[in-house]
């Protein structure tokens, strides 16, 4: 893995990582900045946040692996939270992030940050398995994703 870290005050931590691509995150210190932000809008803080960038073919290995889900998705969250505090691992299929910006006419960028905030929404207690559930992750996406003070 490349590790490309950043470490946050407060013994805040997220991380950057490449697993079966090569893939450099832009404009960390403000994205940062906006997770501790959301996870704090939350009632959250941030202990450690991997976010591991690879392939649709790793993420479709480890959905199958370790959930049992024969299908291709965006992003497979692992959470090791201890009550206030998100931690945890959260694997981002850059392929897929780039075929739903098409599919749904959004700028990469935006799906992308939509991705990473979904992963700390769970992180957070959010579920998405209902229509309901789906409905609030998506509010709560979108409210996130104008929090941003940067593109």
């Amino acid at each position: 893995m490349k590790l490309l870290q950043v470490k946050m005050m407060d013994q805040k931590e997220i991380n950057y990582y490449s697993e079966d691509i090569s893939y450099t995150i832009q404009n960390k210190p403000a994205l940062n900045s906006w997770l501790c932000f959301c996870a704090e809008n939350e009632g959250f803080t941030i202990g450690a946040l991997n976010y591991i960038f690879c392939s649709d073919e790793y993420l479709h290995k480890m959905n199958v692996e370790y959930l049992n889900h024969d299908t291709y998705t965006d992003i497979i969250t692992f959470d090791y939270s201890e009550k206030n505090v998100v931690s945890g691992d959260m694997f981002i299929s850059i392929e897929r992030v780039a075929e739903n910006a098409s599919k749904y006419s959004s700028k990469e960028l935006d799906e992308l940050h939509r991705v990473m905030v979904h992963g700390l929404l769970h992180l957070c207690g959010y579920k998405d398995k209902s229509s309901d559930d789906q409905e609030i992750m998506r509010k709560k996406e979108d409210y996130c994703l104008n929090l941003r003070k940067f593109n």
